[in-house]
């Protein structure tokens, strides 16, 4: 198995990108808003086939390139067994009433002008005690969403809202991955790393509200808003509506904040709403199994059903049963396609070293604190767009960056908080990313949709740049104190 090969020249390595980029383009301009069906996952596969006939000319063997698609897809099971989880969830937590429950609570609580902003500080919090942005966008975010288009909002707006919120809480919390995997890359301890990404992270989360609040008291309500009474009308109809069904949202954030892993907890979480769901809604049962003589046969089968496939509850109300549909997890498994064939093409490309050498060619331009920041931003959503994947858009970039920060006197958290700004924030904008591609599927919300609206994480790697172009509290280190080395902690890396 020949693993060295000739290194591929910047022309070489770009050929695949820009195949890629020019079928991405008409599959959006023919396709439209179908392009996640199939289109895109044929087009990434199409772009791993030319880049892996370039790095066979090259000289490695294709058994050596199929070995690191395989690491590649390997990288990205976590994500996807998560993802078959968060539609078990939906399902369950359909079927118990606790979404509905969120929906008509939410719609008696709030009022639509400080709705978005609400959503984000909801959604911050949450994400911020849990650590996870997936979390609070497949449990909160799902309900936020369902009274957002109530009141008669722009999904992609809402959906915005939902992503700056869980996002910000994710960056900022000391149980997220991503905030421990950032400072370990760079060679920093983690609430130096908490602190000192607050000065990007504070007036960009403060634009992002003062935004939404002018979106939501500019809003014309009136002219799109839904008959709320009869919303919550419908969804009480079929439903036992009871605050003891917020019994398993919180349950599953004390389990979280508990460091229970991911997996484990989002089980607990669904099993506990089907639980919930045979305590609280067996008449609904009886109607989804079609059994109404064996209540244990009938509890067994919608449970199960809930859990793996379509389910819908109907309603007089046409928007309400849009709510109340799921498709479990048979319903991932596009968005696990899509995945997988990301990484498909992700794991050709560094199979060559074509993704490394791209970026080489753009770190010689970054001569100041501005360009250096600036262009390990660009690097950052640059893996975000090619390997599909948040933990490499960190981890490649910073061990790429970390001797030339180190070099140039800057401390490593200048660094490690770039890394954040720049990969953990952008990876939700990508389409075929593993976060674009898990929350558009959870919220059934396109990223294209969307994108425009998550301005938390649009602003904050412009205003990561602007605040190194003006040199405000970049930390140096004094004459003699530059360390000969970057110490990476290695029991950090496993996320």
């Amino acid at each position: 198995m020949n693993r060295t090969g000739k290194n591929p020249s910047l022309l070489q390595a770009l050929i695949p990108i820009v195949l890629l980029i020019c079928m991405l383009f008409f599959n959006v301009l023919y396709f439209g808003d179908n392009t996640l069906n199939g289109a895109n996952q044929i087009a990434l596969t199409l772009g791993a086939a030319i880049a892996g006939i370039i790095a066979v000319r090259l000289g490695y063997s294709w058994t050596y390139v199929r070995k690191k698609i395989v690491l590649s897809i390997g990288s990205a099971m976590p994500s996807i067994l998560i993802l078959l989880l968060i539609g078990a969830l939906a399902g369950t937590w359909m079927i118990s009433g606790v979404v509905p429950a969120m929906i008509c609570y939410g719609l008696k609580l709030f009022h639509p002008s400080i709705f978005l902003f609400a959503t984000v500080v909801i959604t911050a919090i949450v994400s911020l005690a849990t650590g996870s942005s997936w979390s609070t966008v497949a449990t909160i975010g799902i309900a936020l969403v369902g009274i957002g288009k109530t009141f008669g909002l722009h999904e992609g707006i809402i959906a915005g809202a939902v992503i700056s919120g869980s996002y910000f809480g994710d960056k900022m919390s000391p149980l997220s991955d991503t905030t421990n995997l950032a400072p370990a890359m760079a060679g920093t301890d983690l609430f130096t790393h908490i602190r000192y990404m607050a000065i990007t992270t504070t007036p960009s989360m403060i634009l992002c509200l003062l935004i939404f609040l002018v979106i939501g008291f500019n809003y014309d309500f009136q002219e799109t808003s839904t008959d709320i009474p009869a919303v919550i009308k419908a969804i009480e109809s079929r439903f036992t509506i009871t605050p003891w069904l917020f019994l398993v949202p919180i349950t599953l954030i004390v389990i979280i904040i508990k460091k229970v892993p991911p997996l484990p907890s989002i089980l607990a979480g669904s099993l506990l709403g089907g639980l919930f769901a045979i305590i609280f809604q067996p008449h609904l049962i009886a109607e989804i199994s079609g059994i109404h003589d064996n209540f244990f046969k009938a509890s067994y089968i919608t449970v199960m059903q809930a859990m793996y496939g379509h389910v819908s509850v109907v309603t007089q109300n046409g928007m309400v049963d849009e709510l109340l549909s799921t498709s479990g997890m048979s319903g991932m498994l596009n968005t696990i396609w899509l995945i997988m064939a990301a990484m498909i093409f992700g794991g050709t490309m560094e199979s060559a070293g074509m993704l490394v050498r791209i970026t080489q060619s753009i770190i010689r331009f970054a001569k100041s604190t501005g360009s250096l920041v600036a262009t390990t931003i660009a690097t950052s959503i640059f893996f975000n767009i090619t390997a599909s994947d948040q933990y490499i858009s960190i981890v490649v970039p910073g061990r790429m960056f970390a001797d030339i920060y180190r070099k140039r006197g800057y401390k490593p958290e200048l660094l490690s908080r770039t890394l954040e700004d720049g990969g953990t924030l952008t990876s939700v904008l990508i389409p075929w990313n593993t976060c674009g591609a898990t929350q558009s599927k959870v919220l059934g919300v396109s990223t294209w949709t969307y994108l425009p609206y998550c301005f938390f994480n649009i602003i904050n790697p412009f205003v990561s740049i602007a605040i190194a172009r003006l040199n405000y509290k970049i930390r140096r280190y004094k004459d003699g104190e530059i360390p000969e080395k970057v110490d990476y902690d290695e029991s950090r890396l496993d996320v």
